[in-house]
């Protein structure tokens, strides 16, 4: 299975932000400000924000295209549907129920089988979840302590997700919104990028 695999601060440094969500992934000296005394060309800010957001949800390019293309002929906005399909993804459905402390580690925990949605292991990390599927985790994995801690740590979780930690346990409430989904991109700039390339 074909995965990203490069440093994840490096990674966010590059981008000017922070896209794997780790408090000190821009700690180094620079910050990526450096990006902001470079003028980009409207070219260049549709590719950094379609790498952005490939970044954010850690998606190969050839699995992102085809999530564009399906945006596109989407009846919804391009860009709030294609930022739909990749939050509902199961590995970042896995992320934001704090099972996994972040997307990579989400990733493993469904190849390794220790999920279940609505009582059934899936294994796939891009199987679509739909609004109503309970997600959960396997009754061995439940005795992990690493799992546990995620939980235990847990911050508030996004308003379209509903979690029960006693459970090991949540459930996907509604479709997200684009405003409420917690990342930072212009996905109008992504859309605008694939309709010049493709």
């Amino acid at each position: 299975m074909a995965r990203m695999r490069g440093p994840r601060f490096k990674q966010s440094r590059r981008l000017g932000l922070n896209v794997c969500g780790h408090p000190k992934a821009m700690n180094r000296a620079g910050n990526g400000q450096e990006r902001d005394r470079k003028k980009l060309s409207a070219y260049g800010m549709q590719l950094l924000e379609k790498q952005r957001l490939r970044g954010y949800y850690e998606v190969m390019e050839k699995q992102f295209r085809k999530y564009v293309i399906k945006a596109i002929k989407s009846d919804e906005l391009s860009g709030e549907a294609l930022v739909k399909m990749l939050e509902t993804r199961l590995d970042n459905m896995v992320y934001r129920m704090h099972f996994a402390s972040s997307i990579r580690q989400a990733r493993q925990m469904v190849v390794h089988g220790h999920i279940k949605v609505n009582g059934q292991k899936v294994d796939r990390p891009s199987f679509a979840i739909k609004v109503g599927d309970v997600l959960s985790l396997r009754e061995k994995s439940q005795k992990v302590d690493m799992f546990k801690e995620n939980l235990e740590n847990a911050a508030p979780t996004v308003p379209y997700v509903s979690l029960d930690a006693d459970k090991y346990q949540g459930t996907l409430t509604e479709e997200p919104k684009r405003d409420q989904v917690p990342i930072e991109i212009n996905d109008h700039l992504v859309i605008e990028y694939y309709s010049k390339v493709m």
